[in-house]
C-alpha cells in the first residue's frame, strides 16, 4: 500500500465531489473537473473525506497508481477551490509580450512574431511586457501551456535570454576566456 495513498483526501465546504461508472466528477467555484480512475484503484466517499481504496495490494502497478490516484484527486479539489497559476519572465533585449484577444503574441528574437493561442480552460496573460502568467483549474494543463510557451525559446545557457519559470534559477555558461597565452 502506498503511504500517500493511505492519508484520506478532505472535502472543503463549497466543493461537490461524486463517483460514477469509473469516473470522479470534482465541482467547486472555480469550475468543474473530471478524472476516470483506473480499474485496481476504487473510491469511497464519506463525509467529507474520499479514501482511495487499492483493489490489488500485491500488483506494482497498483501499488504505482494508489498514490498517484489520490495525489491527482487532491490537486483537482485544490484547482477548483483557488486554482493554479505559474509565472514566466521574458529575457533579451527586444524581447516582449503582448496580448491581441485571446492571443499571446512574442517578440523572442525570431525574424517573425511568434502567437500562441492557449487551450480551453487556461487563461494567459501578460503583468507587464517582460511577464507572463497561466492560470486555470486543471493542474497538469496549466504546468503543460507554461511549458509550450517556455519551449517556444528557452534561456540560452550563456547570457539567459530567452523565457523562464519565475522561479527558475539558471546556470550560466562563462564566455570565451579572452587573452589566455601560455
Amino acid at each position: 500500500m502506498s503511504k500517500i495513498g493511505r492519508i484520506p483526501v478532505q472535502i472543503p465546504k463549497g466543493v461537490s465531489v461524486r463517483y460514477e461508472g469509473g469516473k470522479i466528477f470534482v465541482k467547486g467555484q472555480k469550475g468543474e473537473l473530471s478524472m476516470n480512475i483506473n480499474p485496481p484503484i476504487d473510491l469511497k466517499i464519506e463525509n467529507d473525506k474520499i479514501l482511495v481504496i487499492n483493489l490489488k495490494p500485491d500488483d506494482r502497478r497498483a501499488k504505482a497508481l494508489h498514490g498517484t490516484t489520490r495525489a491527482l484527486i487532491n490537486n483537482m479539489i485544490k484547482g477548483v477551490v483557488d486554482g493554479y497559476k505559474i509565472e514566466l519572465d521574458i529575457a533579451g533585449i527586444g524581447y516582449r509580450a503582448d496580448m491581441q484577444g485571446d492571443t499571446l503574441v512574442l517578440k523572442v528574437g525570431y525574424s517573425h512574431l511568434v502567437n500562441f493561442k492557449p487551450p480551453e480552460g487556461v487563461k494567459v496573460g501578460i503583468r507587464s511586457p517582460v511577464r507572463v502568467f497561466v492560470e486555470g483549474i486543471d493542474k497538469q494543463l496549466v504546468g503543460q501551456v507554461a511549458a509550450n510557451i517556455r519551449a517556444i525559446k528557452p534561456p540560452d545557457s550563456y547570457k539567459g535570454a530567452g523565457i523562464k519559470y519565475e522561479d527558475e534559477v539558471l546556470n550560466l555558461k562563462p564566455g570565451k576566456a579572452k587573452g589566455k597565452k601560455k
